[in-house]
């Protein structure tokens, strides 16, 4: 079983930055993919960015560019560095984990809010 704990979240006006947090539980953190996503309001859960095992990272093209994943697994940690923010960025921010090898995301945190005013 792996908990995830998000953090970093809060209020930026359009054209700033924030970086979120997220520590996993667990012994074998470094075997997992760990993944972001988000949901505005009355929008469906969206991939945002992900990170491999292996430190192979992709985007979502509405994001390439300004946000960047990163792990330390020393700190059983992925961070989601956010810049030039927009408006259209605002959701609830989840983490998300999977083992290698593995299809789905099978764990999720509780989100965290990201709010960009213009």
């Amino acid at each position: 079983q792996v908990q995830l704990v998000e953090s970093g979240g809060g209020l930026v006006q359009a054209g700033g930055s924030l970086r979120l947090s997220c520590v996993a539980s667990g012994r074998t953190f470094s075997s997992y993919d760990m993944a972001w996503f988000r949901q505005a309001p009355g929008k469906e859960l969206e991939f945002v960015t992900r990170i491999t095992w292996s430190d192979m990272t992709s985007y979502a093209d509405s994001v390439k560019g300004r946000f960047t994943i990163s792990r330390d697994n020393a700190k059983n940690t992925v961070y989601l560095q956010m810049n030039s923010l927009k408006p259209e960025d605002t959701a609830v921010y989840y983490c998300a984990a999977k083992y290698r090898g593995t299809a789905t995301y099978d764990y999720r945190g509780q989100g965290t809010q990201v709010t960009v005013s213009s």
